[in-house]
């Protein structure tokens, strides 16, 4: 079977300007129809939202939803040992990022959503059919039930086209992971005025708008098996615009071998399998959550909770929402902000005609498994303590002209405020090193959405930038 069949879609793609036009008259519809606030208050303003007077973590009334804690890492790696206190997101459930799917022509839609997020910068981004947390949609909050919730659980549902745990972000959230699910309705759909239906091609197309569409949105579509159609038997790598973009279209793997097919992946899948679990053997990274108050690093205010020696790269802030059109039209919430733009990208290169990515083994405190594949570079850096990021220079550095994508796209705005992440493609020259440093390995496309078929192997920023990397064809 051909797991990547239903996802298959033309290289090309369809230039439907009635779609594109019906596309950007629902979004700016959706932007003018609800009214969205959202301001900074202080944590005595947090309705049932309390510091524990012993633990000093700060939780909701009901014992749900999620805490800020603290936690404990000791570091010790190459280049020597670190040690860091620093408060984190435990949210000890498995919530649902959910996408409907349908065929219309015989080509699959997606059904997405104009969802407001408190903490998104631009407050309305694209998402999926489906983001919610289980207290969420168990309607702990007393709300409204959560739409087209009976399309991705029990007997009702649709036929499943993809479903696994991913991580979120392992340097604030602890042992976080979600259900990535698409499902296929096989019945009607009924429609609300939030919701669109919207092709692989647009979302490709999307994906190149800042802020647009979000986090949830692309880890989903990362773990999509896709497939350009027409190979290169059919002409599409021959007809590609240029030499990077015909070894991108061979880093899918569609393409049958013979005489004069480009070669092998520069690693077998049991060469990178082996190389991934010595990685993970070798950490020696050690994480506990500790009680809040015991970070002593950091320090609360009346307003915020942030660090006293400067190492710390976010701050915990609360804010009070009110959205018309969210199944609890108001309510309050800490919330995780970054001080300062993260940066996230893969450097790639053609190996023998066939578009490889460097991808790097890297630790992150709150993952299950604390070491996960992630982009080349990925900004803050987990655990680095200011000593060098390798290959952060020929990121930074990189010549314009061999930046292939390059898009600012917002991260999880129902927990984190303002939290954007620069992220890039970028194509080395061929004289680039492929020997590389012990913690770095290079894979290509097809590789990586294999791996993608299993939980845990792929990090959040990794599963966007795959996400991104659809949109390049």
């Amino acid at each position: 079977m051909n797991t990547m069949a239903p996802f298959a879609t033309s290289v090309a793609g369809r230039d439907d300007l009635a779609s594109t036009v019906a596309f950007d008259v629902w979004w700016a519809g959706r932007q003018k129809a609800n009214r969205f606030e959202v301001e900074r208050i202080p944590f005595a303003a947090l309705d049932d939202w309390r510091f524990d007077p012993e633990s000093g973590n700060l939780g909701h009334t009901s014992g749900r939803f999620f805490t800020i804690e603290g936690l404990h890492v000791a570091a010790d790696g190459a280049q020597g040992a670190a040690t860091w206190h620093q408060p984190i997101i435990h949210q000890p459930e498995i919530g649902i990022l959910g996408i409907l799917a349908q065929r219309f022509d015989g080509e699959l839609h997606f059904l997405m959503q104009a969802k407001m997020e408190p903490g998104n910068i631009n407050t309305l981004q694209l998402s999926p059919t489906i983001q919610a947390t289980r207290s969420n949609y168990t309607r702990v909050h007393r709300g409204g039930t959560t739409r087209y919730l009976e399309f991705f659980r029990g007997p009702g549902r649709g036929r499943v086209l993809v479903d696994v745990l991913q991580s979120e972000q392992g340097s604030w959230f602890w042992h976080k992971h979600n259900r990535n699910i698409v499902v296929e309705a096989t019945g009607d759909v009924p429609e609300h005025e939030d919701f669109h239906w919207v092709s692989l091609h647009q979302l490709r197309r999307l994906l190149r708008t800042d802020n647009l569409v979000n986090m949830d949105a692309r880890t989903v579509l990362s773990c999509m098996p896709l497939a350009p159609s027409g190979g290169p038997g059919e002409g599409a790598v021959r007809a590609a615009d240029d030499p990077f973009t015909a070894a991108l279209l061979r880093s899918y793997g569609t393409c049958p071998r013979n005489g004069t097919d480009p070669g092998p992946p520069l690693h077998t899948t049991t060469e990178l399998l082996s190389w991934f679990t010595e990685m993970k053997t070798r950490s020696e990274w050690r994480t506990r959550l500790v009680p809040l108050s015991g970070v002593g690093t950091w320090t609360r205010t009346d307003d915020e909770i942030t660090s006293t020696d400067g190492s710390g790269t976010f701050r915990i802030i609360g804010a009070r929402v009110k959205a018309a059109n969210r199944e609890v039209t108001s309510w309050t919430q800490p919330l995780l902000a970054p001080l300062e733009q993260g940066r996230a990208a893969f450097l790639a290169r053609a190996v023998d005609g066939v578009l490889h990515l460097l991808v790097k083994a890297q630790p992150e405190p709150g993952l299950l498994d604390t070491v996960e594949l992630a982009p080349t570079v990925q900004l803050p850096a987990a655990g680095a303590g200011g000593r060098p990021v390798p290959f952060r220079t020929e990121v930074t550095g990189a010549d314009p002209d061999r930046v292939r994508f390059d898009t600012v796209l917002s991260e999880e705005g129902g927990r984190f405020h303002h939290a954007q992440t620069r992220y890039q493609i970028i194509e080395a020259p061929q004289d680039f090193p492929l020997d590389v440093p012990e913690g770095f390995c290079w894979m290509t496309v097809r590789q990586l959405m294999e791996l993608l078929r299993h939980g845990h192997y792929l990090n959040v920023e990794a599963r966007s930038l795959l996400a991104c990397l659809h949109s390049l064809w």
